[in-house]
């Protein structure tokens, strides 16, 4: 069955730019749409050159999403931890998660099912294994069912917050405090699909932050997520004031120059997990170090010239300490 998406015109500009943002598709597609009836401004199908009144109802007829088989594909991946139940991989940063439009090969799924190794059949194959996910520009720590059982086990583990995520993170600016905790709802942007926002009707999520070191420009902190909502440290640090360094998508682009990333890169690192194995109960513990990009971009902010031959510089910083 087709998606129906309503919208009000925030702006005066064409249809078919006005769809293509809000709908979060190309505006190839959205002229598509448009042609072919699949969308409304106050009940009445408009040409794509169309200029809608700011307040106009917009409403849109999505057709299922496009499924293709999920191809197995010789990638290499850092495994860092495998039995016969799960895997822990380090993602790489630019490495998609999930094959998806946009993004049908390449990702970790199909690294996966390049090895040949059985994985959950009960759940969509272009997620099959998955327990958690990382934005594409983001590194580090993810878990692999590789049965059933275990996924059905793990995902209830993420589900009831007993699985401990922390990530590492350079924010632009200051906190007024070495301890922060925002907990506040996350939905899509009602402006710009594409994106995510605090949106009261969202839903919770709660994220909790303990600052490491400051520096001149910006701050190491220590992200605990509560939860795992799509893009959660990323807007609810910019809902402070104070977005991750690096991330275009939040407002923290910004001079990435000035502390050494490379293009298209964030600062966010997911260095630390904790869980119990889903079989025999075992506590498993797991650390990253930070990736050699944002290695160098720390010594480069911080100019703390120890940090250079130190294996594990947030080690250094105390990241692991347990006292939250």
């Amino acid at each position: 069955m087709p998606q129906t998406l309503r919208f009000t015109a925030d702006d005066a500009r064409r249809l078919d730019a006005l769809v293509s943002r809000l709908a979060s598709i190309s505006r190839t597609q959205a002229a598509t749409l448009i042609a072919t009836g699949r969308v409304r401004v106050d009940g009445r199908a408009e040409r794509s050159s169309f200029v809608p009144a700011v307040g106009a109802l917009i409403e849109v007829d999505v057709p299922e999403p496009e499924s293709r088989p999920v191809l197995a594909e010789n990638i290499p991946i850092t495994v860092v931890y495998e039995d016969d139940a799960l895997m822990v991989v380090e993602k790489a940063a630019g490495m998609v998660v999930h094959p998806a439009p946009g993004h049908w090969s390449g990702t970790l799924v199909n690294a996966l099912k390049g090895r040949g190794q059985a994985l959950p059949q009960e759940s969509d194959e272009a997620r099959a294994g998955l327990v958690h996910r990382l934005d594409k520009d983001t590194s580090g720590l993810l878990i692999i069912a590789k049965t059933d059982r275990a996924h059905r086990i793990l995902s209830k583990a993420i589900a009831e917050r007993r699985v401990i995520r922390r990530y590492a993170v350079l924010s632009w600016g200051h906190l007024d405090r070495d301890r922060l905790t925002v907990d506040r709802p996350l939905g899509r942007d009602p402006r710009d699909r594409k994106r995510m926002a605090i949106v009261e009707s969202g839903r919770a999520a709660k994220t909790d932050f303990t600052r490491l070191a400051r520096f001149t420009s910006c701050e190491l902190l220590r992200a605990h997520l509560h939860t795992g909502r799509t893009h959660q440290i990323r807007v609810h640090l910019a809902s402070v004031g104070h977005p991750v360094v690096g991330d275009d998508t939040y407002g923290g682009g910004g001079a990435r120059r000035l502390v050494g990333l490379p293009p298209k890169r964030q600062f966010l690192h997911a260095a630390w997990l904790l869980f119990q194995h889903p079989e025999t109960g075992a506590q498993l513990e797991f650390r990253s170090p930070l990736p050699r990009d944002l290695h160098e971009s720390l010594i480069t902010v911080s100019e703390m010239p120890e940090l250079i031959a130190h294996p594990d510089p947030l080690d250094y910083l105390a990241f692991y300490r347990a006292d939250d």
